[in-house]
């Protein structure tokens, strides 16, 4: 992954359109602070690409870990049942509507 300032990517755009391109991501500072990033194409911001590529850069990092099991997080939950309303009755005192 590089790095790049907008005025040094403006004056060499090309060069980094093509290590974008070519599947690099590069990242684009303002004063130090990163503002955008040039990914390929195909993977744009919301993308599935864009997902997929950075949770394989979060997990290659460490900064997340694989799932130790599949399927839904939920499996093995008791099922809780409730009076009808009482959902929008804890909202609205959430919200101090009550």
């Amino acid at each position: 992954m590089a790095k790049v300032g907008i005025r040094k990517l403006k004056n060499s755009l090309s060069r980094f359109v093509r290590r974008a391109q070519a599947g690099e991501r590069v990242l684009v500072t303002d004063r130090g602070r990163v503002v955008a990033a040039l990914v390929p194409a195909g993977a744009g911001a919301g993308g599935a690409d864009a997902s997929r590529s950075r949770y394989h850069e979060l997990l290659a990092t460490g900064v997340l870990r694989p799932a130790l099991e599949s399927g839904p997080i939920i499996r093995g939950l008791p099922r809780v049942k409730v009076p009808k309303g009482t959902a929008e009755r804890l909202i609205n005192e959430d919200r101090d509507e009550a």
